[in-house]
């Protein structure tokens, strides 16, 4: 099973940003939380890396009803998606959402399945979109 969902963009770092959020916005996602991993780790650490930014996304139905089923869900939940710059090529971009079947298998919930198909299917219509720019 692959962690993730993805996808590669020939952009801007900041387009790719904007564009992420605009792709999630669509499927019902809202970006909570933005954090610069790029900018945290050289203040904290002064070390230099690659733009690195994860969104913390959420579908609050689909969050409610995985909470409803698993109270410890809360640490699974198919949240960050990454936009980052690929350090071995110029101006790609690759942007990527965990894999909510992760939740089902790690947790071994079937009632999370039909909770995590849905989140699959729109995740992967975000991603999918972020193809056509």
């Amino acid at each position: 099973m692959n962690l993730a969902l993805s996808t590669t963009l020939h952009t801007s770092f900041d387009e790719a940003v904007e564009l992420t959020r605009k792709a999630l916005s669509e499927q019902g996602f809202g970006v909570l939380t933005d954090i610069d991993m790029q900018a945290t780790l050289k203040a904290k650490l002064g070390q230099d890396m690659e733009n690195y930014r994860i969104l913390g996304a959420c579908n609050p139905p689909l969050a409610h009803r995985a909470v409803g089923v698993n109270r410890q869900i809360g640490l699974l939940l198919p949240c960050n998606v990454i936009v980052r710059s690929d350090p071995t090529a110029a101006d790609t971009i690759i942007i990527e959402a965990m894999n909510p079947d992760l939740m089902v298998q790690l947790t071994g919930e079937p009632e999370l399945e039909p909770v995590a198909a849905e989140a699959t299917t729109k995740l992967r219509a975000a991603i999918q979109s972020l193809q056509d720019h």
